[in-house]
Protein backbone atom coordinates (compact mmCIF):
# COMPACT_ATOMS: atom_id res chain seq x y z
CA UNK A 1 0.00 0.00 0.00
CA UNK A 2 1.02 3.50 -0.59
CA UNK A 3 0.42 6.74 0.76
CA UNK A 4 1.29 10.37 -0.48
CA UNK A 5 0.84 12.94 1.61
CA UNK A 6 -0.08 17.13 0.48
CA UNK A 7 1.16 19.49 2.71
CA UNK A 8 0.16 22.84 2.30
CA UNK A 9 2.59 25.29 4.44
CA UNK A 10 3.69 28.68 4.41
CA UNK A 11 6.17 28.84 6.81
CA UNK A 12 8.47 27.21 9.54
CA UNK A 13 10.92 24.77 7.43
CA UNK A 14 12.28 23.17 10.60
CA UNK A 15 8.51 22.18 11.75
CA UNK A 16 7.75 21.35 8.08
CA UNK A 17 11.10 19.01 8.46
CA UNK A 18 10.09 17.16 11.53
CA UNK A 19 6.64 16.42 10.11
CA UNK A 20 7.68 15.23 6.82
CA UNK A 21 10.02 12.87 8.45
CA UNK A 22 7.26 11.61 10.88
CA UNK A 23 5.77 11.00 7.75
CA UNK A 24 8.14 9.15 5.32
CA UNK A 25 7.58 5.43 5.59
CA UNK A 26 8.67 2.70 3.24
CA UNK A 27 7.72 3.94 -0.82
CA UNK A 28 5.38 6.72 0.64
CA UNK A 29 5.67 10.34 -1.19
CA UNK A 30 5.18 13.88 0.35
CA UNK A 31 4.37 16.45 -1.71
CA UNK A 32 4.23 19.94 -0.29
CA UNK A 33 2.43 23.05 -1.72
CA UNK A 34 4.48 26.03 -0.27
CA UNK A 35 2.60 29.41 -0.37
CA UNK A 36 3.46 31.42 -3.26
CA UNK A 37 4.20 34.59 -0.72
CA UNK A 38 6.86 32.36 1.12
CA UNK A 39 9.83 32.54 -0.28
CA UNK A 40 11.32 28.99 -1.37
CA UNK A 41 14.98 28.95 -0.49
CA UNK A 42 14.65 28.62 3.40
CA UNK A 43 12.75 25.52 2.48
CA UNK A 44 15.16 24.04 -0.47
CA UNK A 45 17.31 21.89 1.65
CA UNK A 46 14.04 19.95 2.12
CA UNK A 47 14.29 18.71 -1.80
CA UNK A 48 17.03 16.29 -0.84
CA UNK A 49 14.92 14.53 1.23
CA UNK A 50 13.80 11.04 0.09
CA UNK A 51 10.53 11.06 -1.83
CA UNK A 52 9.91 14.44 -0.87
CA UNK A 53 8.68 17.01 -3.76
CA UNK A 54 7.26 20.71 -4.03
CA UNK A 55 4.54 21.18 -5.89
CA UNK A 56 6.16 23.46 -8.75
CA UNK A 57 2.32 25.61 -9.72
CA UNK A 58 2.31 27.64 -6.38
CA UNK A 59 -0.42 29.51 -5.59
CA UNK A 60 -0.57 32.61 -3.34
CA UNK A 61 -3.32 31.39 -0.84
CA UNK A 62 -5.54 34.06 1.10
CA UNK A 63 -7.32 32.47 3.98
CA UNK A 64 -11.12 32.28 3.85
CA UNK A 65 -10.54 32.44 -0.48
CA UNK A 66 -10.80 29.96 -3.14
CA UNK A 67 -7.26 30.43 -3.39
CA UNK A 68 -6.55 27.51 -0.72
CA UNK A 69 -8.61 25.13 -3.28
CA UNK A 70 -6.64 25.87 -5.90
CA UNK A 71 -3.38 25.16 -3.72
CA UNK A 72 -4.97 21.96 -2.99
CA UNK A 73 -6.22 21.07 -6.96
CA UNK A 74 -2.73 21.56 -7.85
CA UNK A 75 -1.07 19.44 -5.24
CA UNK A 76 -3.87 16.76 -6.48
CA UNK A 77 -2.82 17.50 -9.75
CA UNK A 78 1.04 16.77 -9.89
CA UNK A 79 0.43 13.35 -7.61
CA UNK A 80 -1.73 12.21 -9.88
CA UNK A 81 0.06 13.27 -12.96
CA UNK A 82 3.30 10.86 -12.33
CA UNK A 83 0.71 8.05 -13.09
CA UNK A 84 1.90 5.90 -9.81
CA UNK A 85 -1.03 4.11 -7.99
CA UNK A 86 -1.51 5.66 -4.39
CA UNK A 87 -3.83 3.99 -2.46
CA UNK A 88 -4.64 6.65 -0.08
CA UNK A 89 -3.98 11.09 -0.53
CA UNK A 90 -3.65 12.54 2.75
CA UNK A 91 -4.33 16.13 2.54
CA UNK A 92 -2.49 17.61 5.79
CA UNK A 93 -0.95 21.30 7.12
CA UNK A 94 2.41 22.35 7.89
CA UNK A 95 0.84 22.39 11.41
CA UNK A 96 -0.03 18.61 11.49
CA UNK A 97 1.73 16.00 13.33
CA UNK A 98 0.72 12.21 13.28
CA UNK A 99 -0.27 10.77 16.33
CA UNK A 100 0.52 7.34 15.75
CA UNK A 101 3.36 5.65 13.82
CA UNK A 102 3.03 5.34 10.10
CA UNK A 103 3.29 0.99 10.67
CA UNK A 104 0.43 1.80 12.50
CA UNK A 105 -1.70 4.23 9.59
CA UNK A 106 -0.70 1.65 7.43
CA UNK A 107 -2.22 -1.12 8.60
CA UNK A 108 -5.44 0.75 9.59
CA UNK A 109 -5.72 2.24 5.91
CA UNK A 110 -5.04 -1.14 4.69
CA UNK A 111 -8.10 -2.51 6.22
CA UNK A 112 -10.06 0.47 4.68
CA UNK A 113 -9.15 0.60 0.94
CA UNK A 114 -11.58 2.62 -1.31
CA UNK A 115 -12.80 4.62 2.49
CA UNK A 116 -12.77 8.12 2.22
CA UNK A 117 -12.31 9.53 5.50
CA UNK A 118 -12.97 13.55 5.86
CA UNK A 119 -15.74 15.19 8.20
CA UNK A 120 -19.27 16.69 6.60
CA UNK A 121 -22.21 18.35 8.02
CA UNK A 122 -25.37 18.84 5.66
CA UNK A 123 -25.16 23.10 5.95
CA UNK A 124 -29.15 23.53 5.38
CA UNK A 125 -29.60 21.17 8.60
CA UNK A 126 -26.77 21.18 10.68
CA UNK A 127 -23.98 23.22 9.64
CA UNK A 128 -26.45 26.49 8.92
CA UNK A 129 -23.65 29.08 10.14
CA UNK A 130 -22.25 27.94 6.94
CA UNK A 131 -24.86 29.07 4.70
CA UNK A 132 -24.10 32.69 3.87
CA UNK A 133 -20.92 31.21 2.61
CA UNK A 134 -23.03 29.88 -0.45
CA UNK A 135 -25.73 32.22 -0.39
CA UNK A 136 -23.94 35.33 -0.38
CA UNK A 137 -21.25 36.96 -2.39
CA UNK A 138 -17.63 37.22 -1.64
CA UNK A 139 -15.36 39.31 -3.29
CA UNK A 140 -12.36 37.98 -1.29
CA UNK A 141 -10.46 37.04 -3.98
CA UNK A 142 -10.32 40.65 -5.02
CA UNK A 143 -8.19 43.51 -3.86
CA UNK A 144 -9.64 47.08 -5.03
CA UNK A 145 -10.66 50.55 -3.48
CA UNK A 146 -14.02 49.89 -2.24
CA UNK A 147 -14.06 46.36 -2.59
CA UNK A 148 -16.60 45.54 0.55
CA UNK A 149 -18.72 48.10 -1.01
CA UNK A 150 -19.07 46.64 -4.03
CA UNK A 151 -19.64 43.12 -2.17
CA UNK A 152 -22.54 44.74 0.01
CA UNK A 153 -24.04 45.82 -3.41
CA UNK A 154 -24.07 42.85 -4.87
CA UNK A 155 -25.96 41.02 -2.17
CA UNK A 156 -28.55 43.78 -1.86
CA UNK A 157 -29.40 44.13 -5.38
CA UNK A 158 -28.71 40.34 -6.47
CA UNK A 159 -30.96 37.15 -5.52
CA UNK A 160 -29.55 34.16 -3.43
CA UNK A 161 -27.01 32.12 -4.85
CA UNK A 162 -27.00 28.29 -4.10
CA UNK A 163 -24.90 25.43 -5.59
CA UNK A 164 -24.75 24.72 -9.09
CA UNK A 165 -26.31 21.58 -10.91
CA UNK A 166 -28.42 21.41 -7.40
CA UNK A 167 -25.57 19.79 -5.06
CA UNK A 168 -26.27 19.51 -1.95
CA UNK A 169 -23.73 20.82 0.04
CA UNK A 170 -21.89 19.64 3.07
CA UNK A 171 -18.72 20.28 4.68
CA UNK A 172 -16.30 20.96 8.05
CA UNK A 173 -13.49 20.15 7.95
CA UNK A 174 -10.71 20.90 4.71
CA UNK A 175 -8.72 17.87 5.86
CA UNK A 176 -9.02 14.50 5.09
CA UNK A 177 -7.88 11.11 3.42
CA UNK A 178 -9.04 10.02 0.71
CA UNK A 179 -8.60 7.22 -2.01
CA UNK A 180 -6.50 7.93 -4.71
CA UNK A 181 -10.17 6.87 -7.26
CA UNK A 182 -12.13 9.73 -5.31
CA UNK A 183 -9.19 12.16 -5.53
CA UNK A 184 -9.36 11.46 -9.17
CA UNK A 185 -12.81 11.39 -9.63
CA UNK A 186 -12.20 15.06 -7.64
CA UNK A 187 -10.11 16.37 -10.16
CA UNK A 188 -12.28 15.41 -13.45
CA UNK A 189 -15.16 16.99 -11.83
CA UNK A 190 -13.44 19.80 -10.79
CA UNK A 191 -12.08 19.75 -14.90
CA UNK A 192 -15.64 18.93 -16.07
CA UNK A 193 -17.75 21.74 -14.61
CA UNK A 194 -16.52 25.38 -15.03
CA UNK A 195 -19.94 27.07 -13.72
CA UNK A 196 -18.90 25.25 -10.18
CA UNK A 197 -15.38 27.20 -10.45
CA UNK A 198 -16.90 30.13 -11.24
CA UNK A 199 -19.37 29.49 -8.50
CA UNK A 200 -16.53 28.70 -5.38
CA UNK A 201 -14.71 31.64 -6.66
CA UNK A 202 -17.59 34.33 -5.11
CA UNK A 203 -17.51 31.71 -2.29
CA UNK A 204 -16.07 32.28 1.60
CA UNK A 205 -13.93 29.04 2.80
CA UNK A 206 -14.84 27.05 -0.03
CA UNK A 207 -11.74 24.50 1.04
CA UNK A 208 -14.07 23.62 3.72
CA UNK A 209 -17.11 22.17 1.62
CA UNK A 210 -16.05 21.77 -1.73
CA UNK A 211 -14.63 18.16 -2.09
CA UNK A 212 -17.08 17.03 0.32
CA UNK A 213 -19.63 18.22 -1.66
CA UNK A 214 -18.29 16.48 -4.66
CA UNK A 215 -18.06 13.40 -3.51
CA UNK A 216 -20.93 13.50 -1.21
CA UNK A 217 -23.14 14.13 -4.60
CA UNK A 218 -21.19 11.41 -6.20
CA UNK A 219 -21.04 7.61 -6.81
CA UNK A 220 -18.18 7.63 -3.97
CA UNK A 221 -20.91 9.02 -1.48
CA UNK A 222 -21.36 4.84 -0.27
CA UNK A 223 -17.78 5.01 0.28
CA UNK A 224 -17.47 7.99 2.59
CA UNK A 225 -16.81 7.96 6.30
CA UNK A 226 -17.83 10.92 8.32
CA UNK A 227 -14.84 11.12 10.58
CA UNK A 228 -10.96 12.71 9.22
CA UNK A 229 -9.18 10.92 11.77
CA UNK A 230 -7.99 14.46 12.90
CA UNK A 231 -7.96 15.78 16.68
CA UNK A 232 -8.69 19.36 16.53
CA UNK A 233 -9.76 21.27 19.68
CA UNK A 234 -11.98 24.48 18.87
CA UNK A 235 -13.04 24.69 22.41
CA UNK A 236 -11.09 28.11 22.50
CA UNK A 237 -13.70 29.04 20.09
CA UNK A 238 -12.64 31.74 17.08
CA UNK A 239 -12.47 31.00 13.28
CA UNK A 240 -8.77 28.40 13.97
CA UNK A 241 -8.40 25.97 16.16
CA UNK A 242 -6.59 25.77 19.46
CA UNK A 243 -3.09 25.37 19.31
CA UNK A 244 -2.11 22.38 21.54
CA UNK A 245 0.03 22.62 24.32
CA UNK A 246 1.59 20.54 26.64
CA UNK A 247 -1.64 20.58 28.84
CA UNK A 248 -3.41 18.68 26.16
CA UNK A 249 -1.13 15.74 26.36
CA UNK A 250 -3.23 13.54 28.00
CA UNK A 251 -5.79 13.86 25.02
CA UNK A 252 -3.66 13.52 22.72
CA UNK A 253 -1.68 10.61 23.75
CA UNK A 254 -4.47 8.80 24.58
CA UNK A 255 -6.03 9.57 21.30
CA UNK A 256 -7.07 6.97 18.30
CA UNK A 257 -7.21 9.96 15.41
CA UNK A 258 -3.90 9.28 13.10
CA UNK A 259 -3.41 13.05 13.35
CA UNK A 260 -3.96 16.01 15.15
CA UNK A 261 -3.77 19.83 14.58
CA UNK A 262 -2.45 22.50 15.54
CA UNK A 263 1.30 22.20 16.57
CA UNK A 264 3.84 25.28 17.29
CA UNK A 265 7.31 23.67 17.02
CA UNK A 266 8.90 27.13 18.10
CA UNK A 267 6.63 28.06 20.96
CA UNK A 268 5.23 24.65 22.21
CA UNK A 269 7.36 21.98 20.98
CA UNK A 270 7.53 20.29 24.04
CA UNK A 271 3.88 18.49 23.28
CA UNK A 272 6.11 17.18 20.12
CA UNK A 273 8.73 16.07 21.57
CA UNK A 274 5.96 14.38 23.95
CA UNK A 275 4.43 12.41 20.94
CA UNK A 276 7.63 11.34 19.50
CA UNK A 277 8.27 9.74 23.24
CA UNK A 278 5.25 7.55 23.28
CA UNK A 279 6.01 6.58 19.34
CA UNK A 280 9.30 5.81 19.85
CA UNK A 281 10.46 8.27 17.18
CA UNK A 282 13.88 8.93 16.56
CA UNK A 283 15.65 11.96 17.99
CA UNK A 284 14.20 14.81 16.89
CA UNK A 285 15.97 16.47 13.82
CA UNK A 286 19.66 18.47 14.31
CA UNK A 287 17.44 21.48 12.62
CA UNK A 288 14.88 21.66 15.24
Amino acid sequence: MRIAHLILAHNNPNQLELLIRRLTYADDVVYVHLDKKTPLAPFGYLRTLKNVFFVDKRVSVKWGASSMVDATINGFTEILATGTKYDFINLLSGCDYPLQRPEYIHDYLSQHKGKTFMSFKAISNDWQEAIPRIELYHLNNYKFPGVFIAQRLLNQLLPKRSMPNALIPVGQSQWFTASGDAVAYILNFWKQNPQLRRFIGLTWGPDEFVFQTILYNSPFYERLVNNNLRYIDWSAGGASPKTLTIADQSKLLASNNLYARKFDLDKHGDIMQLIDQKLGNDSRVASA
